[in-house]
């Protein structure tokens, strides 16, 4: 347990303080004998029926690029849902994922945009709602993805390029997990940017493939530490690291800076489907107000101004009624890697 401090943007008219002090747990190492695998329980959330109508609202997102620019992109959405519900909305870009899940518990944030690892946390520990999942390429899963700026070392064809214009190799144009994977056993010895232990697609799934695959992420690989997944793209497109570890595909979000990133950084290795994010409502609201709150995202999530706020927030191009059993999966991966 250590002290978490959430760097808090305000984003609306009345604006927040500079930052949030709370006590929390990160993503913590557990051994081998604790990470026993996946448990029967799913946590479907609970609700207040006694609690009062809320006056205002804080939406909590969490940074999985640069949090200057979510700022400007999370104002459409904070501005449409203080006219759906009729009080004022506030968003707050915490300082990481697991921040954002104790602002829930601490009643600082009522809704969180968070990944699905920490939807399962939200619920199990503070009884949250995981209402909504988010929907990209007509998908509630995405495979995490390997990239390197040697192809040739990694690449057992020759690299392609995807509908998108970025460059492909081992079958991971599609998007579709698994590919490529036994690439991976040539990743020995190399410099390989993660992400914090808490992300799903930049660590928790790439690092499972990893230890599949026969590599120890202690020491058979150079750990390069990076904040963001648009961070892990920059990594190995300056040469800082000569693999990186994302979402698919991540490189989009550094292409309009870094044109040619599609070139210089190739995608040869895809993990296995990791669920969606998605949306989770705090267990201090009524029944009702939280249903509110699910219809009022999943109606905006339906109109072309929702469709094109919601892709400039997270690329997401819809939202759907969650699965608390398919979000389960990441939280069983990260224990099989000694994550509890």
């Amino acid at each position: 347990m250590k002290s978490s401090r959430i760097a808090v943007a305000g984003l609306a008219v009345v604006s927040l303080a500079a930052s949030l002090t709370l006590t929390g747990c990160g993503a913590r190492e557990t051994s081998d004998a604790s990470a026993t695998g996946a448990s029967s329980k799913v946590c479907t959330g609970s609700s207040d029926k006694s609690a009062k109508d809320p006056k205002k609202l804080t939406l909590a997102l969490v940074p999985s690029g640069d949090a200057k620019k979510l700022v400007q992109t999370v104002k459409p959405l904070e501005k449409a849902l203080t006219k759906r519900l009729g009080i004022p909305v506030h968003g707050v870009i915490t300082q990481d994922y697991q921040a954002a899940v104790e602002a829930i518990g601490a009643g600082q944030a009522q809704i969180g945009m968070l990944p699905s690892l920490q939807m399962s946390q939200a619920c199990d520990k503070y009884g949250a709602v995981p209402s909504l999942q988010t929907v990209r390429n007509g998908k509630t899963s995405y495979a995490a993805q390997f990239f390197t700026n040697k192809p040739k070392k990694y690449c057992d064809d020759t690299p392609k390029k995807g509908p998108n214009g970025l460059m492909y190799c081992n079958g991971t144009a599609s998007g579709n997990g698994p590919a490529g994977l036994d690439s991976l056993t040539k990743m020995k010895g190399a410099k390989v940017s993660l992400l914090q232990a808490a992300s799903p697609a930049g660590y928790i799934f790439p690092v499972a493939a990893m230890k599949k695959a026969g590599l120890d992420v202690k020491k058979d690989i150079d750990t390069v530490q990076v904040t963001a997944n648009d961070a892990s793209v920059l990594a190995v497109y300056k040469g800082d690291a000569e693999v990186g570890t994302s979402y698919w595909d991540a490189r989009e979000v550094v292409k309009p800076d870094t044109p040619d990133v599609g070139k210089k950084v190739v995608v040869f290795a895809l993990t296995k489907e990791v669920p969606n994010d998605g949306v989770s409502i705090t267990s201090k609201l009524s029944p009702s107000w939280q249903q509110k709150i699910s219809k009022a995202m999943l109606d905006y999530s339906t109109t072309k101004a929702g469709v094109k706020a919601l892709t400039a927030i997270y690329q997401i191009t819809g939202l759907k009624k969650a699965d608390p059993k398919a979000l389960k999966q990441t939280q069983d991966t990260a224990k099989s890697i000694g994550l509890g």
